[in-house]
């Protein structure tokens, strides 16, 4: 069955799921954030298919998430490298793992992050950029940004799920 594609919605949720909603292309970057540049180390982790996985791997490298750089001349072999792209997408990761931690691991968490600069064990919170105060759901409205198409404005706000841009 063909897959819809969000590429060219206005919602940046569906562009992102787009772009990693499938199965295989979050565990490749988990590897990746993990450590793993080669493809056999990514092959041997994952256990998936050399056809899929090089499919994931070409297409995070189409879209700016991974590089692929030559690491051997003969036979030429290659790794693939987090850009800058790639790196920003680490929040997200660390977010579905604190989720799934304390949703769908009652033994507890199969991999702890730990923060090296304070040095201690941690997980990710999603916190206001302003007041550093912790995002829940009730204390969060949706405002109009500047990237919200004209033609479906007035179809938002009359639902009542969005607030009017704020006043240049």
């Amino acid at each position: 069955m063909k897959r819809t594609t969000f590429a060219n919605w206005t919602c940046t949720v569906a562009r992102t799921v787009d772009l990693i909603g499938d199965w295989w292309t979050p565990l490749v970057l988990r590897e990746a954030f993990y450590g793993a540049k080669r493809f056999d180390e990514f092959e041997r982790t994952l256990g998936l298919s050399r056809n899929v996985l090089t499919q994931r791997l070409t297409r995070l490298v189409e879209e700016g998430l991974l590089e692929k750089a030559q690491y051997q001349d003969r036979p030429p072999r290659h790794e693939y490298r987090l850009t800058e792209q790639g790196r920003d997408f680490f929040p997200v990761i660390a977010a579905m793992m604190a989720w799934g931690d304390r949703w769908l691991a009652p033994d507890g968490p199969p991999v702890v992050l730990h923060h090296s600069t304070c040095d201690h064990d941690t997980h990710a919170e999603v916190v206001c950029a302003h007041c550093r105060e912790p995002l829940r759901h009730a204390d969060v409205s949706a405002r109009l940004g500047p990237g919200f198409p004209d033609r479906h404005r007035d179809i938002a706000l009359a639902t009542g799920r969005f607030k009017a841009p704020e006043p240049s």
